[in-house]
């Protein structure tokens, strides 16, 4: 027993040096001083000739090489950009080029509606002339202010109507007249579109500005979702259209406009009128317009051609899946020629790209193949005839750069093991990388198209001083193989000074939704220094990627298809049985934590595997998908009235009944994405089981919850009750 107790104090003593050698990190230094934040390199745009790209550096914007990183010119500087009449320059904080770079579009005055939505006063900076002119007309604030591919004109969106300003003419006029709000939409998209199928830009000029292809939204039976908005004496009452899982969506239709003629033509989409319509593409004809149609169950997806004249549409490509077609699909069409065109499919059971004619002489050649997800589609090179992409060939957690050429040889151009982020010069003769992988903060770099460094433009040294200075511990990958014969791949980080005799309680961070990944070989920019300092405090902190992640193919991607939270919950639950079975785990002090989706799987967890985890956080959770957006849900789940048991059996609603462990509920009651109302739900049918746990609501606060000291206040309560009860 003595032999016990000494070895006991020797273990206690060793940890508390090691940590007593170790500089606390402090959620301060977290969230007010941003120490652990990495530099990056933002606002960097392409010039036009390939060599250059500009960016804003307080207030100019200027032009350099991407050879040598020598300054070129300025383009403009701040003090120029002084309306008539006035004598204080407008903000520069944005900017967007005409096609032949002549004229720039400022927004200002920006107010946000969405999560990628806003409206602002735009100013025209003429380059040549020096010369500062106003889009606005009237007190309203535009949207989606756009040149034509001349520069000539300009379109936008206001009041959800379409118009367009003739900038030689210096007149306005008005294309649609039939918006309204909460009814019909012209040239933009609704919230749904908006948030699932991630366009708000609902018009596209023709190659030659001839055109104008938008979308209108009837979205006039779609039911209202009503939010309150607090802190006046009598609070507000915010209403906008949201389709749930099951319900009526808006009636889309694409139009064509004629600038020259002003006659506004429908498009042929088919007699069906519950379906989806993605993307619209214009073609490398300028009259030719491909338009994406997608059913209300998201399996089935057709490309129509479109003859800009007449609006009549041709078929030229079909997808079906046997679950859903990604979303990602829609932004992978790239027009070679005016009949070549690239797609990216899923039906070898991997994620690859293939080569289609749009006169279907060729249909779907297979560019890049094997047991590897292709994650990425950046473009076509014309002048070498090679596809840009990024995959995961060497590991499901890496991200590497590739090429292909239109016969299927590949070159892999990126070199260190990690994942690498390329962003393109305009002919594809530089790029920018930044990499990083799960220890390395993010590297900045200008490469040749081989991918040779020319010259870094960022390396973060001064983050990794801070991380050694602070004693992180290194992130290591682990996999396991479940009960069900199933290959897990996981990380771990471990307290510093850690030491195997000693038993520590592990805190799990989970997302888990359909195509998302936490397990991979990239710094994390967003919570790893809170990690750290759980670390710190002596908890191993864990992340495991469940069925139904990306990069590991179809199979494994969409066996969770009609049964979200099913086997997702089951592997959270065997990878904290593998974690609790270490001798230097304490079984009793297993956690788990989430938001959004991720936030639906930790009230599972503490529910269907009370048993194993003793504590849980929920931040916005989704508690019935009933309650979630149709385009998203029906995606993995089809109808509610079709599968009625997929929406019920893992509803955490329906498990509140085996809840033992600590649980902390948090929600922003302005969340538009996951409405406040599943929390609500939650909590009645937690009190109706007699179960106990904590929750706070973050008034006005939308899914992100951030804001002043929002993001600092939410973490220091995550933290208080960590330590607290785990």
């Amino acid at each position: 027993m003595r032999k016990l107790l000494f070895l006991s104090i020797s273990l206690v003593l060793a940890t508390i040096t090691a940590i007593s050698q170790t500089k606390d990190i402090s959620l301060d230094d977290i969230f007010k001083s941003r120490t652990f934040f990495p530099k990056g390199v933002y606002g960097l745009n392409p010039m036009n000739d390939g060599m250059t790209y500009c960016i804003q550096q307080g207030d100019s914007v200027n032009v350099y090489e991407y050879e040598t990183g020598n300054y070129v010119r300025t383009i403009v500087i701040r003090q120029e950009l002084i309306p008539e009449g006035d004598t204080v320059p407008i903000p520069l904080s944005g900017f967007s080029f005409s096609q032949d770079e002549s004229k720039m579009l400022i927004p200002v005055n920006t107010e946000y509606i969405y999560r990628y939505s806003s409206a602002s006063d735009f100013y025209i900076w003429d380059i040549r002339q020096k010369k500062l002119s106003t889009l606005t007309y009237g007190e309203k604030k535009q949207r989606l202010a756009d040149f034509s591919p001349g520069g000539t004109k300009i379109a936008f969106v206001r009041d959800n109507n379409l118009f367009v300003t003739d900038l030689e003419q210096n007149t306005e006029y008005q294309v649609t007249h039939d918006g309204k709000q909460n009814e019909i939409i012209n040239g933009t998209t609704d919230w749904v579109y908006e948030e699932e199928f991630a366009i708000t830009k609902g018009f596209e000029w023709s190659p030659d500005g001839s055109y104008i292809a938008f979308y209108r939204f009837d979205e006039s039976e779609v039911k209202e979702f009503s939010m309150t908005e607090w802190g006046a004496l009598y609070p507000a009452e915010y209403r906008f259209k949201y389709p749930k899982a099951g319900e009526d969506n808006s009636l889309v239709t694409i139009h064509i406009y004629n600038v020259k003629t002003q006659q506004i033509i429908p498009v042929d989409i088919g007699p069906e009128t519950d379906q989806y319509i993605p993307r619209i593409h214009w073609t490398k004809s300028p009259d030719k317009l491909v338009v994406l149609r997608l059913n209300r169950l998201q399996n089935k997806m057709d490309m129509l051609l479109v003859d800009a004249n007449s609006g009549n549409s041709e078929l030229i490509y079909h997808e079906v899946s046997n679950y859903y077609i990604e979303e990602s699909h829609y932004d992978n069409i790239i027009f070679i020629d005016n009949n070549r065109f690239l797609t990216t499919s899923e039906r070898s059971g991997y994620y690859h790209i293939y080569l289609n004619t749009i006169d279907r002489s060729a249909r779907g050649i297979q560019l890049t193949s094997g047991n590897w997800d292709v994650t990425d589609v950046y473009g076509y090179d014309k002048a070498n005839g090679l596809v840009w992409f990024r995959a995961a060939t060497s590991s499901p957690i890496n991200r590497e750069i590739w090429t292909v050429d239109l016969k299927g040889k590949t070159k892999k151009v990126s070199r260190e093991e990690g994942t690498h982020s390329p962003r393109f010069s305009a002919t594809y003769m530089y790029y920018i990388n930044s990499f990083s992988d799960a220890n390395t903060p993010p590297v900045i770099t200008v490469n040749k198209p081989n991918g040779r460094v020319i010259r870094t433009l960022e390396d973060n040294s001064k983050l990794r001083e801070v991380a050694t200075e602070y004693s992180f511990s290194k992130k290591e990958f682990f996999t396991f193989i479940t009960s069900e014969g199933i290959e897990l791949n996981g990380w771990q980080i471990l307290p510093p000074g850690f030491d195997p005799r000693n038993e520590y309680p592990v805190l799990m961070a989970v997302y888990g939704g359909p195509g998302s990944q936490t397990v991979t070989n990239a710094w994390s920019a967003g919570d790893i220094a809170w990690y750290q300092m759980l670390a710190q405090k002596g908890y191993i902190i864990a992340s495991v990627d469940n069925r139904g992640t990306g990069a590991r193919g179809e199979e494994f991607k969409k066996m969770t298809y009609l049964q979200l939270g099913k086997y997702e919950t089951i592997d959270q639950i065997e990878a904290a049985k593998y974690l609790a079975a270490k001798s230097y785990v304490d079984p009793d002090r297993i956690g788990i934590w989430g938001w959004s989706y991720g936030g639906y799987m930790s009230t599972l967890c503490i529910t269907k595997g009370a048993d194993i985890f003793s504590m849980a956080i929920a931040v916005a959770p989704v508690t019935n998908w009933r309650y979630y957006d149709n385009i998203y849900t029906e995606r993995f789940m089809q109808k509610p009235q079709d599968n009625p048991s997929g929406y019920d059996d893992n509803s955490p609603i329906n498990h509140v009944d085996k809840l033992e462990g600590k649980y902390l509920l948090i929600h922003g009651t302005g969340d538009d994405n996951v409405h406040v109302q599943n929390s609500m739900d939650l909590i009645s049918a937690l009190v109706k089981a007699n179960k106990q746990f904590d929750m706070f609501l973050y008034p006005n606060k939308n899914h992100g919850i951030y804001g002043g000291n929002t993001r600092q206040h939410l973490y220091t309560m995550l933290t208080e009750f960590i330590l607290k009860n785990l």
